[in-house]
């Protein structure tokens, strides 16, 4: 069958830098499903983002679709011929619809009976001809927050489109979108070549671009060589450079044609803390800071240029002229604001309102002291240092520095908190609070961090689920999901001994007026749920949790210890065979009415399997019940792994709801005893 290569890139005004890498992905895999849907086979596919262009190219495309195969079920064969045999209207109607006459009906015998059929052929289409509605259905379904029209146009896409390059092999593809017409040229770069060039080999499309307009169109070639140039220059000077991968992406989105240069400003900007040094220079200006083999930072900076000019130096001076005022600034706040001490700056909170209907921010701390107090009271952390810590939580909001560089709440409390004297342990407090951030994000190491860290959340948690706000499916303005996940990672990773309904109750108790009644149950509710997430990413399987979720417990490192012990006793070959009798014994005890003796008569058994099963009850109790007083989960139910054989026997053997009712309550008796074992650790029924 025929093939050709394949290009479609649609060339527009700059895209947004931190979706592009988004924007490259759902452009390319729209169309390459799109394609795959349609029966159109290829051999491989390469695809491009740059500042201003999306392109995608596909070798060996095949360039007519396979013919499709028709079976269409018309009337059963009563219906479809009358007595004389001869077609009814029915039938000839179904013909007609086929675009074919009765005779060339075929039948089908089925076991509903015989009916007439279509047998047919559908020619399948031209490639060429399919590509446009391809093209156009993957855009109108890119993932673009918010969409532009741009001159008088009624057409919207995410920036206003340019030019449009749609090739098979040497042809273009007629096609027309947002208003420009497909072609088979291209543009070079904005200042190096910004003609335009002609592209006539779609495999050809990286290499001309390349060589005659200077860009670079593969995304993952452009953040390749950043990334090496930049370290390169970072080791001429004896340095090292620091890159935040989303920095990267983001210079890597805002280049065609990178140039590595390195800058220097005055080393009197090192008295300022180096993050806000570096806040100045990743989010403001997109540079890369760089520090020492000790960490320490140091006064360059490397930056990526997106032309690659004659007089390099100029364009560092140029770019050292820039940074110099953002660091003055920075020097400034920091020396400004030292001459107010965070305590005295607490008072400001009360006109900083934190939400209405639960008060200021200053409102907010005091209830943070109380609760941050409680906690570390529980946690072996200074009570003391703790109060004072949730004291001075929320003062650096109120400082020049965190009113310019919003990134630095917390480190530039910290810093402040230092230089006015407080103990080091309150000033890690303050950094500490706002840990985790997000996924994966590290947690505070000190035990005042943590105490602030879980007041914090559990204070927005009780408060906005106490005034009925929870978050929805689609609105989480005060991050409470973020918030849940944060309490139980630092309850579980840091292996503290916690029970979330007395952390929430005594939280939602420093509120003076929340409505909702129910707010610790559901508080609970939430944050448990949230355990979920976490372990699907660890890969353990939904069922384990759900196992010891059934037990209703509500302290996060126990919880987490049962799941684990669960996971792990899944994998055993004796688990599925226990977790079904115990669904059985589950099943059977739900069905009982009224209570169940807690002791088991051994006169009355009348098979061996039952005095068996209660010998081997006996034999393990005592040493579960210690491994669970222990917590050693994992432990107990390898005691319990060991008596399969034993339950398999019972059941192959023993009639449970025998006729004797002394018989019957007995072994439903012997078998409450079984499940109490197993609910120790956890109801493996789930499983």
């Amino acid at each position: 069958m025929s093939q050709a290569n394949f290009l479609i890139e649609l060339g527009t005004e700059e895209l947004p830098p931190k979706a592009l890498k988004t924007l490259q992905n759902a452009f390319a895999d729209g169309i390459l499903k799109r394609l795959k849907d349609a029966g159109l086979a290829f051999e491989s596919s390469e695809r491009f983002a740059a500042p201003r262009r999306l392109a995608l190219s596909i070798s060996a495309l095949q360039l007519t679709q396979p013919d499709e195969k028709i079976e269409r079920r018309g009337p059963a064969i009563q219906g479809a011929y009358d007595a004389d045999g001869k077609p009814t209207k029915a039938c000839e109607g179904f013909a007609r619809s086929c675009g074919v006459s009765v005779d060339e009906l075929t039948q089908l015998e089925t076991n509903k009976g015989t009916y007439v059929v279509y047998n047919g052929t559908k020619a399948g289409q031209a490639t060429k001809d399919l590509l446009p509605s391809i093209v156009q259905e993957t855009l109108d379904t890119l993932p673009i927050a918010k969409r532009m029209r741009w001159g008088a146009s009624r057409t919207e896409f995410v920036r206003p489109v340019k030019w449009m390059l749609m090739l098979l092999d040497d042809q273009v593809v007629p096609a027309s979108m947002y208003g420009v017409e497909s072609g088979n040229t291209t543009r070079g770069h904005r200042f190096h070549a910004p003609q335009e060039i002609t592209i006539t080999d779609p495999l050809s499309y990286a290499d001309v671009l390349r060589s005659q307009g200077k860009v670079m169109a593969s995304y993952s070639e452009r953040q390749q060589l950043i990334e090496t140039q930049v370290k390169a220059l970072a080791k001429e000077k004896g340095i090292v450079a620091v890159i935040d991968p989303a920095l990267l992406e983001e210079v890597t989105s805002l280049n065609e044609w990178p140039v590595a240069l390195v800058g220097q400003f005055e080393e009197r900007f090192l008295d300022v803390p180096a993050e806000a040094l570096m806040s100045s220079m990743e989010e403001h200006q997109k540079y890369f800071p760089t520090v020492n083999s000790k960490g320490d930072i140091q006064p360059y900076f490397i930056f990526i240029a997106n032309i690659e000019s004659k007089d390099p130096q100029i364009v560092i001076e140029g770019n050292e002229k820039v940074i110099r005022p953002r660091l003055a600034d920075a020097a400034f706040f920091w020396e400004t604001d030292k001459k107010t001490p965070l305590a005295n700056r607490v008072p400001q909170l009360k006109t900083v309102m934190f939400q209405k209907d639960l008060g200021s921010t200053f409102d907010k701390v005091e209830r943070l002291q109380k609760v941050a107090s409680f906690i570390a009271a529980k946690i072996d952390a200074s009570v003391t240092e703790s109060e004072r810590a949730a004291y001075l939580s929320k003062a650096d909001l109120v400082t020049d520095m965190v009113f310019e560089f919003t990134d630095l709440q917390g480190l530039a409390g910290k810093y402040y908190a230092l230089a006015d004297g407080e103990a080091e342990a309150v000033a890690e407090a303050l950094h500490e609070q706002y840990k985790p951030a997000g996924a994966g994000d590290e947690l505070p190491q000190t035990r005042e961090g943590m105490a602030l860290a879980l007041a914090d959340r559990l204070d927005n948690l009780s408060g906005l689920f106490g005034i009925g706000q929870p978050p929805t499916g689609t609105k989480d303005p005060f991050a409470l999901r973020r918030a849940a996940l944060g309490v139980l990672r630092i309850s579980v990773e840091r292996k503290l001994d916690l029970d979330l309904v007395d952390m929430v109750s005594f939280a939602a108790q420093q509120h003076t007026s929340l409505s909702n009644k129910e707010v610790v149950s559901q508080v609970v509710e939430y944050a448990l749920d949230r355990f979920s997430a976490l372990y699907q990413d660890a890969g353990i399987r939904t069922e384990v949790f759900q196992s010891v979720r059934a037990l209703k417990l509500t302290h996060p490192y126990d919880i987490d210890r049962r799941v684990r012990a669960v996971s792990q006793f899944s994998q055993l070959e004796q688990a599925s065979a226990l977790a079904a009798a115990n669904k059985r014994v589950s099943n059977i005890l739900s069905k009982v009415k009224g209570g169940i003796s807690e002791q088991v008569d051994e006169s009355l058994f009348i098979e061996q399997a039952e005095t068996d099963l209660l010998r081997a009850l006996d034999s393990v109790s005592a040493d579960v019940n210690a491994a669970v007083a222990e917590a050693d989960y994992a432990g107990a139910l390898a005691l319990l792994a060991g008596l399969r054989e034993v339950v398999d026997s019972f059941f192959d053997k023993v009639m449970v709801m025998a006729d004797d009712d002394a018989v019957k309550n007995n072994r439903l008796a012997l078998l409450a005893k079984l499940r109490g074992l197993f609910i120790l650790v956890a109801d493996i029924s789930v499983l």
